[in-house]
């Protein structure tokens, strides 16, 4: 199949050019035009696809090379853009930094040519002007398979700085899209893991990505940038669609959602309602008990230790976990769902599910993974091997149970996280998509536990 979706890609030289501000205002103010429009992220990152989700009304997707493998990625991009007017990709870090050690893997410029789509560089011009063309030209000429298709200038200072940079990129042979101004109100809030998500702050990312969306319409060439966006080339592949199992047997698997728990990737809950089960989201932070038949539980990643004093206050719900897990059904916890399973949080109690303990840490654990699953689990038979991320500022101890749930190899030799009876917790967010047959797995136990 071959597929047609206008698309291009918001790309930059470094982190904090603008990538997201320049992104989500273009998908905002192309939707507010009356189009459909389809939005992606590159990488592994939950929070970005929540304020691009906001912006276009439709389910912000990531297309990680690495997580899903190359093949993949035309394949989900595909499944997310059917039927839609226009594609944004927005990027991750510096254009063509990707995996550490893997060269171009999983990087923005990779992720571009898998795509066949233009890219637009983002650059922060607030501290250059005649320069700001050697830049441009370095990154358009440094693989000829990444076509630069046009630059938008951000942070840009006044007039006459306007001037003296479009003089410059005139020799770059780079026609330049857009020229946005410092504007302090697009900016959003940040902490230690990036970007506030938008569960967390609803009314305000409803005013920045209003602001975003205001700045792209008066500042860039949306004519232009359309025009490039359908210059991409055809992309001959089939639309990823999660396996079905047949009849659906109707299992409620209940999946943590609300301000704590918003790291998930949209494919799981595809998968696991493909593989039959009826998957029904609940706040942990004020639901005091699972919902009604609960065969199941899917706790991912978020911000628990920003809420651990309401989480720990929630002494029905959790009680209810512990009561699930004790059972044998099937819990599947990554990152924040496996810090909400441990005995305590920061001194805070939480379900007590596993043994151990979690605080917060200064130390930042960040970077891809290859894991292999040390044993059978609810979600892998032992020796699956899987691609998966850590990304946090927390210390469980200990970091690993009896049976642990991965062996992971880089940054060093270590098992990792924990499996018992129908429990599987660990650091580790994976991408289902890449192995379908966890979501088979996990409902397939849910009927029998």
């Amino acid at each position: 199949m071959v597929s047609a979706v206008p698309r291009l890609v918001v790309a930059a030289p470094s982190s904090g050019s603008g990538k997201t501000t320049v992104a989500t205002g273009l998908m905002a103010a192309f939707a507010a035009r009356g189009l459909a429009v389809s939005p992606h992220k590159v990488g592994p990152d939950y929070i970005d696809p929540g304020y691009h989700a906001l912006a276009t009304g439709r389910t912000g997707r990531n297309l990680d090379a690495y997580l899903c493998g190359p093949e993949l990625v035309g394949p989900l991009f595909a499944h997310g853009a059917r039927g839609c007017d226009v594609a944004v990709v927005e990027g991750v870090m510096g254009l063509f930094d990707g995996a550490a050690g893997e060269g171009e893997l999983a990087s923005t410029a990779h992720v571009a040519k898998l795509l066949r789509a233009p890219v637009v560089l983002v650059v922060d011009a607030s501290s250059q002007s005649r320069s700001v063309a050697a830049l441009v030209h370095g990154f358009a000429s440094w693989d000829p398979q990444v076509r630069v298709g046009g630059v938008i200038l951000n942070k840009v200072a006044s007039d006459r700085h306007e001037e003296l940079l479009r003089e410059a990129l005139d020799q770059a042979g780079v026609p330049v899209l857009g020229v946005l101004r410092r504007a302090p109100q697009v900016d959003t809030p940040s902490r230690h893991l990036g970007l506030v998500p938008v569960a967390e702050r609803r009314s305000a990312a409803v005013a920045a990505v209003a602001a975003m969306a205001a700045q792209v319409e008066q500042g860039c060439d949306l004519e232009e940038l359309m025009a490039l966006a359908r210059g991409a080339g055809a992309l001959s592949c089939t639309p990823w669609e999660p396996p079905p199992a047949g009849a659906k047997s109707g299992e409620v698997v209940a999946v943590a959602g609300g301000s704590a728990f918003t790291f998930s990737y949209a494919e799981h809950t595809e998968l696991l309602a493909a593989a039959g089960a009826e998957v029904v989201v609940f706040d942990p932070l004020r639901d005091e008990r699972l919902p009604d038949g609960t065969r199941g539980l899917v706790v991912g990643g978020g911000f628990p230790e920003e809420y651990a004093a309401e989480l720990s206050a929630n002494e029905s719900l959790r009680k209810a976990v512990t009561s699930l897990a004790e059972s044998g059904a099937p819990v599947a916890a990554e990152c924040a769902g496996l810090l909400y399973l441990c005995r305590e949080l920061d001194g805070l109690p939480m379900c007590g599910v596993i043994d151990a303990t979690a605080r917060m840490s200064p130390r930042l654990t960040l970077g891809y993974r290859d894991a292999v699953a040390v044993g059978d689990s609810a979600l892998a038979a032992a020796g699956t091997r899987m691609r998966g991320h850590e990304f946090h500022r927390t210390v469980v101890e200990p970091g690993a149970g009896a049976a642990p749930a991965w062996g992971v190899r880089a940054p060093e030799r270590r098992v990792e996280g924990f499996v018992q009876q129908g429990v599987h917790a660990s650091y580790l967010h994976t991408h289902w998509a890449s192995e379908p047959g966890v979501a088979r797995r996990f409902v397939e136990r849910c009927r029998t536990s």
